[in-house]
């Protein structure tokens, strides 16, 4: 099993950034996904699940709901997160994993929220 996470930056508050996580080394639409964060000096905490095949069943953190969407395209064996009206707190590194299962982390990708 091997993701790799994509997309992170540097962004001003208000401003818009896509995730990507590339998946392999299992049939990915049999899984859902997740995605998670990890802030400095915080504990890594769930950001959004998406179920697997077509993903009707979606659930967000309360701190994202509303701004950020979670999405899958089972033909790239890639899961996204679209982020809106960004905030300072929403800094962390993004991972992304296999929901319920304990594979090894990726390598995150940097998300830092500044003016």
């Amino acid at each position: 099993v091997h993701v790799g996470e994509s997309g992170g930056g540097l962004v001003q508050p208000g401003g818009s950034l896509r995730l990507s996580c590339a998946a392999s080394g299992f049939t990915f639409s049999r899984y859902a996904m997740s995605w998670y964060r990890q802030a400095p000096g915080k504990e890594r905490e769930l950001v959004a699940t998406i179920s697997n095949a077509g993903g009707s069943t979606i659930n967000y953190a309360n701190s994202v709901k509303g701004r950020f969407t979670i999405s899958r395209d089972n033909a790239k064996n890639t899961v996204y997160l679209q982020m809106n009206s960004l905030k300072p707190d929403d800094t962390a590194v993004y991972y992304c994993r296999r929901s319920n299962y304990m594979d090894s982390w990726g390598q995150g990708t940097q998300v830092t929220v500044s003016s």
